[in-house]
């Protein structure tokens, strides 16, 4: 099996940065990885006329870099969208999206009690005891899924399995011209100066996260597939809290 069909590599210095790599992709002629990173979209490098690679500032849509590619043959004028993880040896979690519960409900449309469910979850409202039923609360400032009643809480469950492909969809590759065609994932090693990278298509990477069920944690979070649904927590003490976030493990996508 070849690097093409593998579709990861380790390479000599570091670009684990959305400029970087965009740059690369500029200098696609004489860049190693911009070479190989083409071949694995499909391109016939002989065919190519131009690449213009262009960073797009975080505004809430997946990619993160976009190609438009000129082919010799007609001028004809390819788009692909790149979604940029870095990762760390240690293989923390990244942050794949993050809202209002409320900003979910508009896009998933799921039911007011629902909401409230999650909004218990994430602390948007809080426990108004300190125990429910038999279950003594572990922090006084919202309420785990497994401290939920039964009834709520097969609810939430209920709801994620049963709108599994959209959510993992939305979360993943997102909607509109700027979803993502694909997923890079990169890991500098300031020891070796060296990077790993992966590249895979989005409907890979949307197959392998969101295989495996939906199931609580042992936190008391919610499991879709590999994919962690969480509360996001205050940063450094600012009112940033409260909101719902999906995270993901990007060294998973590597081969080792």
């Amino acid at each position: 099996m070849d690097l093409i069909e593998i579709g990861s590599a380790t390479a000599k210095g570091g670009f684990a940065n959305e400029k970087t790599i965009r740059n690369k992709f500029n200098d696609w002629r004489m860049d190693k990885e911009a070479k190989t990173w083409l071949k694995i979209m499909g391109y016939n490098l002989k065919k190519i006329k131009s690449v213009k690679a262009v960073h797009i500032p975080p505004k809430g849509q997946k990619a993160d870099v976009q190609l438009k590619i000129v082919i010799r043959i007609g001028n004809i004028i390819k788009i692909e969208n790149l979604s940029l993880k870095k990762a760390n040896r240690d293989a923390d979690y990244n942050q794949i999206d993050k809202r209002w519960v409320d900003s979910y409900q508009q896009l998933w449309n799921f039911d007011d009690t629902t909401k409230l469910g999650l909004k218990l979850f994430t602390g948007e409202i809080k426990p108004t005891r300190k125990r429910v039923g038999d279950i003594k609360l572990r922090d006084k400032r919202r309420a785990f899924l497994d401290e939920l009643p039964p009834t709520l809480r097969n609810k939430i469950i209920g709801f994620f399995r049963g709108n599994k492909i959209l959510i993992v969809t939305d979360i993943l590759k997102g909607r509109g011209g700027l979803s993502a065609d694909w997923v890079l994932v990169t890991r500098y090693d300031k020891k070796t100066d060296t990077t790993k990278w992966a590249l895979k298509d989005i409907n890979t990477v949307m197959n392998f996260y969101g295989e495996g069920k939906v199931r609580l944690s042992p936190h008391g979070s919610l499991y879709i597939g590999k994919i962690t649904m969480q509360r996001k927590g205050g940063d450094d003490g600012r009112p940033t809290g409260n909101m719902l976030q999906f995270k993901i493990r990007p060294c998973d996508l590597f081969l080792d």
